[in-house]
């Protein structure tokens, strides 16, 4: 558990501020669990600018609670939690020094979001929260006050948990985890998993991630895990420690994630020894008499290829549908084979005679439509999606055929400035895996909208 808090005091000299008001939000990683805002009396006058910053004067305070009525409730909140916040050095020691005067000596881990987001956000001209959010396009209400900082805190906190790709910041948190000796059962694992789409992490005691999968409902494919009786199965139910997820709402991102961390953290017990899911694709080349023929091959990663398909199969289903929809002949697809009748002519002996009827660069004119309507080289568009709740959408950028990564938006802040999206983007690898994972499911979904700019 993370405590996102956030701490508006007096001002004055060093160590002897006092706290005007505090807001916590207890995060599990996904969303607010707890929380806890208060005003509280620093039973000292408030600085005249602080006043005028944060709206909170002196008569405000007379009446709210001093610190030694909220403190009790503070360490409860924050009990067995990593410390987050905006330039955390400085809320950790207020706090620090506010139990100090009770005699407490009160200690916990803490995490900066500024490092955090100089770490995985470069190169922004500010680090500042108001100014960073905006950038980023995450909400804000009720700048310098406890409870609006502390939730653009929040939001900012799970971004930078998603774009943090080596998940760096969960093994920390899994390490503070096995100090507490905590070791829980495997149905207690499943228990703790979302029936939703995404991306789950299978952790060893050291932190370290041995499997990356993905699934539409992730409890039942982590039941699976662990009621299989494989070798990989029962290699994985004997050394999991623990197991964390993203939920991705969309499908789409869910495969682009598994393929880029597979990579990036190779995980002991994936597949990652496999070349490619995709070891079958369609090329085009023109013939002796200058028609363009499209084949179904191996993959062969020195041609350009224009589709991808995981099995022969699927390609050659795939073939005989583009056939029929853009008037192609089989001869010069490849798929005709004697004594079947011919898919667009209705002959019974093809011979490859019916494409004289037609110019050649009539037909070739159909190959390429064929081509450009299912390859996005050189294309730059946004594929909207779900989003992982029901105010949200995703959104993954492709700019000039390149694969730039997603990002997710809410639905009262709209992606019109395509500047806002590269700056919220989680950037991702552009490799032939995700050109073809994306392509394949731009043949299959429904629910993509595309925005071509």
């Amino acid at each position: 558990m993370y405590a996102i808090l956030d701490i508006e005091t007096t001002g004055g000299q060093f160590n002897e501020e006092g706290i005007t008001e505090i807001a916590i939000y207890k995060f599990d990683g996904h969303e607010v669990v707890d929380q806890f805002i208060s005003l509280v009396n620093p039973e000292i006058p408030i600085q005249p600018f602080v006043v005028k910053l944060t709206g909170i004067n002196n008569a405000m305070l007379h009446s709210a609670p001093k610190f030694f009525e909220v403190a009790k409730r503070i360490i409860e909140i924050t009990s067995d939690c990593i410390i987050v916040a905006h330039n955390a050095s400085f809320d950790y020691r207020i706090l620090r020094t506010e139990f100090r005067r009770l005699g407490y000596d009160f200690e916990a881990r803490t995490l900066c979001t500024v490092e955090l987001a100089k770490k995985l956000i470069p190169e922004q001209p500010s680090y500042s929260l108001g100014k960073l959010v905006r950038a980023l396009g995450i909400p804000m209400a009720d700048r310098h006050r406890a409870s609006g900082d502390a939730m653009a805190t929040t939001k900012l906190f799970k971004m930078l948990l998603e774009k943090d790709l080596e998940k760096t910041i969960v093994k920390d948190f899994i390490k503070l985890e096995v100090e507490k000796g905590i070791a829980p059962k495997l149905l207690d694992l499943v228990a703790q998993m979302p029936s939703k789409t995404g991306i789950y992490y299978i952790h060893n005691e050291s932190g370290n991630l041995i499997y990356i999968g993905k699934s539409q409902n992730i409890k039942k494919r982590v039941n699976q895990h662990f009621t299989g009786i494989t070798t990989k199965s029962k290699k994985i139910q004997a050394e999991v420690f623990t197991i964390t997820y993203d939920e991705t709402g969309s499908e789409l991102i869910a495969l682009l994630k598994e393929s880029e961390e597979i990579k990036i953290n190779r995980p002991k017990y994936n597949r990652s020894q496999r070349k490619t899911n995709f070891p079958f694709a369609v090329y085009g080349e023109k013939d002796a008499n200058g028609y363009l023929n499209l084949k179904l091959e191996k993959a062969d990663g020195r041609k350009k290829e224009i589709l991808s398909y995981s099995s022969l199969q699927e390609g050659k289903n795939a073939l005989f549908k583009f056939t029929s929809k853009y008037h192609l002949c089989q001869k010069l697809t490849g798929l005709y084979q004697s004594k079947k009748e011919c898919f667009q002519y209705k002959i019974k002996e093809c011979d490859g005679a019916c494409i004289g009827e037609i110019t050649k660069e009539v037909y070739n004119a159909r190959v390429q439509e064929f081509v450009a309507d299912n390859s996005f080289d050189n294309k730059s568009m946004i594929l909207m999606d779900r989003g992982r709740n029901v105010n949200e959408r995703s959104a993954i950028l492709i700019e000039n055929g390149v694969y730039k990564g997603y990002a997710y938006y809410d639905l009262n802040y709209q992606i019109t400035n395509i500047d806002i999206l590269k700056n919220i983007l989680i950037p991702m690898q552009n490799n032939r895996d995700v050109k073809n994972i994306i392509q394949n499911h731009i043949r299959k979904s429904k629910s993509l909208k595309i925005l071509h700019f």
